[in-house]
């Protein structure tokens, strides 16, 4: 089953949920949005980003 893109305009609007907030860049291939920042990856599922962190470290 192909993966599902989110919404151009949800794109625009997101951020990392770090706090210097950078932009995320879709990667089409992997399903996945990478901060522009930090680097870290969030995965989309259904059309919908996962952008939950990780506990304390």
């Amino acid at each position: 089953m192909p993966a599902t893109a989110p919404k151009p305009v949800l794109l625009e609007l997101l951020r990392c949920p770090e706090p210097h907030h950078a932009p995320l860049a879709y990667d089409r291939e992997d399903n996945a949005l990478t901060c522009s920042e930090c680097a870290k990856v969030f995965r989309v599922e259904d059309g919908i980003p996962v952008m939950l962190l990780d506990g304390p470290e």
